[in-house]
């Protein structure tokens, strides 16, 4: 089995692309979209249709309901999941989406914490005085109000005796795929905005606005993907608050900050990726590397 991940920012055509090679290459495919998880998010999440799809299996789209949680660890699950799928049936798999932070933990693994639910015996305030006389420059990472990560952090030292440095020194991550090769698509950036222009319209008239309703009414604003890009906008063209065009300016301006976090994240954090801005480029750069 060989296994590929292609990414670039919102709107650039990687669904078009992947669904394409998976054809070309007898891959199944996993998405790396943290929207697309969603059950019944369908135009919002922007994910391939049941006919887009045809017999490509697909691993990553509508796993939880919207009341329900996904995490990294239900992620994890999927790749699995897909990665066993791909071996009994002698295909191959390729990995796509936006979501960089589940990418990262792919090819960098875990850190391995300490899993405990019991309370702290001491306040935030009073961990956080604690960790940061025993471990300064680690402490130089996390904010006095990060309660999390503190916690996190205090834990680690309670139950091994250890520094987080230490702990971590002698627990280093374990990646998952470190082979993993990444194919990158990437545009200007006027063009990409066109682009997500397109799509935004495209979005609105396919129906984006029915779909929040349906959504609202059966899940409440409460769960967190209630407040994601085209959905919460949506909330607000039905709480009065904006016009129809301006739900529309303001889902492709929340798309394109998006798309722009998106950039500089996986700039920053993937080196050894292939990089073209032309998708047909692109496409023969994959079908060579399956073919070797």
């Amino acid at each position: 089995m060989k296994q590929i991940a292609i990414i670039g920012p919102t709107a650039s055509g990687k669904t078009g692309l992947s669904i394409d090679m998976a054809h070309k290459t007898n891959s199944i495919i996993l998405s790396l979209d943290s929207l697309s998880v969603y059950k019944e998010i369908d135009i919002a999440s922007a994910k391939p249709t049941k006919i887009e799809r045809g017999d490509i299996v697909h691993f990553g789209i509508d796993e939880v309901y919207p009341n329900e949680t996904f995490d990294v660890m239900q992620f994890l699950d999927c790749y699995s999941k897909a990665c066993n799928f791909a071996k009994q049936n002698n295909q191959n798999l390729i990995i796509v989406g936006g979501t960089g932070f589940y990418l990262k933990i792919l090819l960098e693994g875990m850190s391995v914490g300490v899993d405990s639910k019991e309370p702290m015996d001491i306040s935030v305030k009073e961990a956080y005085k604690v960790l940061l006389n025993l471990d300064p420059i680690y402490m130089q990472k996390i904010k006095e109000n990060d309660k999390y990560r503190i916690e996190k952090a205090y834990m680690i030292y309670k139950h091994s005796n250890l520094s987080p440095t230490e702990f971590f020194i002698q627990n280093p991550k374990v990646p998952i795929a470190p082979d993993l090769k990444i194919f990158e698509i990437m545009w200007e950036t006027e063009a990409l905005r066109e682009r997500i222009k397109q799509r935004t319209k495209q979005m609105i008239d396919q129906g984006v606005i029915d779909e929040v309703i349906q959504l609202e009414k059966k899940y409440t604003r409460f769960p967190n993907c209630m407040s994601t890009i085209g959905i919460i906008e949506s909330l607000e063209y039905l709480d009065g608050k904006i016009s129809k065009d301006q739900l529309e300016e303001k889902i492709s301006v929340h798309t394109s900050q998006l798309a722009k976090r998106q950039r500089t994240f996986n700039r920053g954090q993937f080196n050894d990726k292939q990089t073209k801005n032309i998708i047909t480029s692109l496409n023969s750069d994959i079908l060579k590397y399956f073919s070797i």
